[in-house]
């Protein structure tokens, strides 16, 4: 697929883009929101990392993401702000100063603004991201299995009720593309984290509800990473809640996806006050 924009340009100029037609365009009922999750498509890299990869230190050709990461910029209209992703629970919260070229990288995985100009960003590869749009507010977070064990989307949701004094019910969250439920194979110690037997895992409450780890015959289970979410989210008082629907194992001409293929890029999730 053609890429958005052209290499060889001229290094100190970029050609006009628009948003691939290819990414997912979260629609928010928050006013003054606005999100985009990227695909793998749009950009200038190649090979595995073909085309959109946005991480440096994977591999790829350090002026290619710089490229990709100054397009996506220019196209959302506010700085996206990278995080050193740790698989933890830790939530920042990001002001102007975290645009500047200078700013230390946080080590977190999640993100949380209340300045216009400021993109929340995580990027992903199999793991799962979530944005938050809250009135006066917004927020990302990084949810791979540990990291949603932990309660890394609780306590973003606490961050940004805590910023804006808000209510749980008050925030929208939207689920991205992650591994899914067919294709994330897991041990033991994953369903321990999450409270489940692994003698009894089908625990919904509901005989109706999908099981959130299914067993297989080689002894691991099968992982239902945006049905876990959602209980949580659930749980802690999030009425809204979207997305979750898109599985990246599945779709190599989609998304990035490590599990499958080891060596590949990183695709972002980011939001962004307008007003």
């Amino acid at each position: 697929m053609a890429s958005s924009f052209d290499v060889s340009t001229n290094a100190n100029r970029f050609p006009i883009m628009t948003f691939h037609p290819d990414w997912l365009r979260p629609a928010w009922q928050t006013e003054g929101v606005q999100a985009v999750m990227t695909t793998r498509h749009g950009g200038v890299s190649e090979g595995p990392y073909a085309s959109m990869n946005l991480r440096d230190g994977v591999g790829d050709d350090p002026r290619c993401v710089a490229r990709n990461q100054s397009g996506l910029a220019e196209l959302v209209g506010a700085t996206p702000v990278y995080l050193n992703q740790v698989h933890g629970r830790c939530v920042v919260r990001l002001t102007t100063a975290d645009v500047a070229p200078d700013a230390a990288l946080h080590d977190a995985d999640a993100c949380i603004t209340t300045d216009i100009g400021v993109a929340c960003t995580v990027q992903v590869a199999d793991c799962m991201p979530a944005l938050f749009a809250a009135p006066g507010a917004v927020g990302a977070a990084h949810a791979g299995w540990r990291g949603l064990a932990g309660g890394v989307l609780e306590a973003t949701l606490d961050a940004l009720c805590v910023a804006v004094r808000c209510q749980p019910d008050q925030v929208e969250v939207w689920l991205g593309p992650c591994i899914g439920p067919g294709r994330f194979e897991v041990g033991v110690d994953v369903l321990r984290a999450f409270g489940f037997d692994p003698a009894v895992p089908v625990q919904t409450g509901d005989p109706q509800q999908t099981p959130r780890f299914k067993p297989l015959k080689s002894g691991k289970w099968l992982a239902n990473l945006p049905d876990l979410a959602r209980d949580r989210l659930t749980a802690a008082g999030v009425a809204s809640i979207s997305g979750g629907t898109w599985c990246t194992a599945s779709d190599a001409s989609r998304f990035f996806s490590f599990r499958r293929d080891g060596v590949t890029g990183r695709m972002v999730a980011a939001i962004w006050r307008t007003r």
